[in-house]
């Protein structure tokens, strides 16, 4: 086959930067398992991805867009239509407040003291270190320690 030049893309995709960018983003597609749309003739990647440019196999805007998405890091979502997704009645909307609960939905209230809390997270701590070796010089965890200390004190 004759050697593709850019002269023969110019003509589809005006600008030869976004031609660069175009071609090396479909030859990358292509070497990822993109189907080739015309005759491969033993071409490298980039060469037929120039070919098949100026050959308008694939269409320079379905490239283009191809392309966009395959960089977008934030891809835009369309909104539902208003059929789609009914808003509420206002009667039935509410809307929140911040940092004022209604307390009559919020029947029981939990009051726990500092020392209740102190005891149900002793309780969840393990007594022996664990077997991973994460506990370090001699094993338990700082109040542990704290607690034998004080005990050896005591005595």
């Amino acid at each position: 086959m004759a050697r593709v030049t850019v002269e023969d893309c110019v003509d589809k995709v005006q600008n030869r930067f976004e031609l660069v960018l175009l071609a090396a983003h479909r030859a990358r597609n292509i070497a990822s398992g993109g189907a080739i749309t015309i005759d491969p003739d033993n071409d490298k990647n980039p060469v037929i991805a120039l070919r098949e440019i100026a050959e308008r196999t694939i269409p320079p805007d379905d490239m283009r867009e191809s392309f966009i998405h395959s960089i977008q890091k934030n891809v835009e979502v369309d909104e539902p239509e208003a059929a789609a997704a009914p808003l509420l009645p206002h009667d039935r909307r509410s809307s929140p407040v911040l940092g004022r609960d209604d307390q009559s939905s919020d029947t029981v209230v939990d009051v726990m003291t500092e020392e209740q809390l102190l005891r149900g997270l002793e309780a969840l701590t393990p007594s022996e270190p664990s077997a991973n070796g994460a506990g370090g010089s001699g094993g338990g965890s700082g109040r542990d320690r704290d607690r034998d200390r004080d005990r050896d004190r005591s005595r």
